[in-house]
């Protein structure tokens, strides 16, 4: 079986490309070329060639750099200038790293992909429909970002590290002598140097960096933003205004410029509104659904009830009110480990 293996000069996806080597299959390696390149490699792409030529695999630089500012960081200008907070790893994953990579695959002449993502995939064996299942390692589960992979680009894809914990993975990574194989995990968004949005954003879009008002849920100005770019649901830090007890950004109206602040208990929410809904492990339901789901990749499962509406998007409501229901992140739902589907919340529903 031929596979190319994403490598992006990670411990992860080094494990993973060294295991498949290992069971005998014919393994390609490549990093995808995202970003404009100063004419001496990336480290990524560097520490990605080192471990390819270790194990005597054959390797590629693929150059997507075109389709990346396409489909990634022009979806994620537009978000932010519409009041939204996106998540650009799910787009990344669904157009870049299980899209346009496997079309380049199946040009190499592979069966499959493989990644070093912590998550797993099942075929049930009585519908002989693929699942997406999280990793082993709860603590290290990347399924969140693979909601909207749909079950064709299941079906020829492989998490070989999914069931095995990141210790394990270090020590594996450590055993192949990965001189990395120690290197802490980056959560930085790959294109936002230094982590900083607003540089960026402002850099790319600068009209929406537009001081505005900031007011409170009655409509009274409090003070003055630095553009609705800067700020986010349950953002609490960085607001500049004196207040008897802590305020945090509620809601981010841009038609008007404006971010709306309140108290902490304003930020939860029962209910949401998500479109772009992937359902993956069933069709989609003609009637209300009990599920577990989370808003965030790092905020907790809750129990909730998700209903269809005739335009494919749901009406989701959870049993208690949930924290910084934001618009333009993922919601994903789940039953035990198994990944029921996903989309994106387009607007919040009413407060506790």
């Amino acid at each position: 079986m031929k596979i190319l293996v994403a490598m992006s000069g990670g411990v992860d996806s080094s494990v993973a490309a060294a295991l498949l080597r290992e069971e005998g299959h014919d393994v390609i390696g490549a990093t995808m070329q995202l970003l404009p390149s100063d004419g001496h490699g990336s480290h990524a792409e560097i520490d990605a060639g080192q471990v390819a030529h270790r194990l005597g695999i054959p390797y590629y630089l693929l150059d997507f750099r075109d389709i990346f500012t396409r489909e990634v960081i022009a979806d994620f200008c537009r978000e932010y200038s519409l009041g939204r907070t996106p998540n650009p790893c799910i787009t990344c994953n669904r157009y870049i790293k299980f899209g346009a990579l496997w079309e380049r695959a199946r040009e190499l002449g592979a069966d499959y992909i493989a990644t070093g993502h912590h998550a797993r995939v099942e075929q049930d064996a009585a519908t002989g429909r693929y699942l997406l299942k999280k990793g082993v390692d709860i603590q290290k589960d990347q399924s969140y970002f693979l909601c909207q992979l749909t079950r064709e680009q299941l079906s020829h894809t492989l998490f070989p590290v999914g069931n095995l914990t990141k210790e394990k993975v270090r020590q594996m990574a450590g055993e192949l002598e990965l001189s990395f194989a120690d290197k802490p995990e980056s959560h930085e968004i790959c294109f936002i140097p230094d982590d900083d949005y607003a540089e960026f954003l402002n850099s790319h879009m600068p009209q929406a960096a537009r001081p505005g008002p900031i007011l409170d849920e009655l409509g009274n100005v409090l003070g003055e933003h630095r553009g609705i770019i800067s700020y986010t649901i349950g953002q609490r830090q960085g607001l500049g205004i004196a207040a008897a007890e802590p305020l945090y950004v509620t809601a981010i109206e841009p038609e008007q410029n404006a971010v709306v602040v309140g108290t902490k208990e304003r930020t939860y929410g029962r209910e949401l509104i998500a479109s772009n809904v992937n359902w993956i492990a069933t069709d989609r339901p003609v009637h209300p659904i009990r599920v577990k789901a989370k808003v965030r990749y790092r905020h907790p499962e809750a129990e909730a009830f998700v209903n269809t509406m005739d335009d494919g998007s749901v009406f989701v409501r959870f049993d208690e009110p949930q924290m910084a229901i934001t618009p333009g992140q993922a919601i994903v739902f789940y039953d035990g480990d198994t990944v029921l589907g996903g989309g994106i919340i387009s607007r919040q529903g009413s407060q506790r």
